[in-house]
């Protein structure tokens, strides 16, 4: 197999580069990675040069590129299946897809309104109208997969899991606006925080020296 290199943005900003970079530490498989500092004319010249759609992440495989998340995580889950990213179980399997797809596609008020910002909190923080929607949806989604399928352990699927990479940058954004959530919402954050692999990456993110002001959350007007 050839070596596996992961490209990827600021820890602290880059919710799309999260979402790989964990399913690359579940798989246990070695890589290496490079970490840009998105937004830069060097950056840029760069991403328009290497990246198929001049974003990041991207995953190098020898000569083979794969872009977009949610592509990354399929990829890894064909390459190492022992590691489970998918589910065993025919039915979980079909909701964890499911779910993943929701958050690869939807939530884009979540998203505009309360920014990934590891380094950031904001006790207390306003959270606009438009977004609240999608924190019941994000909520409920959690509250039934842990119902259905979390017997085996504190993440969505019991085991840690593809879908629970994609759920991580929201945790964050929880974390960071101080989001009221249910005890089961609640209780699946503090789960996700204490994951090793989250953790390193938010230990990361806080050491961080690049700052890119357009993504420093200011309080709602």
């Amino acid at each position: 197999m050839s070596d596996l290199h992961l490209v990827i943005g600021n820890r602290n900003y880059s919710s799309w580069s999260l979402r790989p970079w964990l399913a690359l530490k579940a798989t246990g498989l070695p890589f290496s990675e490079t970490v840009l500092n998105l937004y830069t004319d060097e950056t840029t010249a760069w991403l328009a040069a290497t990246s198929p759609n001049r974003k990041v992440p991207l995953l190098e495989v020898g000569t083979l590129k794969i872009w977009d998340s949610l592509a990354i995580i399929e990829y890894l889950a064909e390459l190492a299946p022992a590691a489970g990213l998918w589910p065993e179980d025919a039915t979980a399997r079909a909701i964890a897809r499911s779910v993943s797809a929701e958050m690869h596609a939807g939530f884009q008020a979540l998203r505009q309104h309360l920014g990934m910002n590891i380094r950031k909190r904001f006790p207390g923080y306003p959270v606009p109208a438009a977004a609240l929607a999608d924190i019941d949806r994000v909520q409920a989604l959690w509250a039934d997969c842990r119902a259905r399928f979390g017997a085996g352990g504190p993440f969505l699927f019991g085991a840690f899991s593809a879908a629970d990479c994609m759920y991580a940058p929201v945790v964050t954004r929880f974390v960071t606006y101080d989001v009221a959530l249910t005890p089961a919402a609640q209780a699946y954050v503090e789960a996700m925080v204490a994951q090793p692999w989250l953790a390193e990456w938010s230990v990361a993110a806080e050491q961080e020296a690049w700052v890119i002001e357009k993504f420093e959350a200011t309080w709602p007007a």
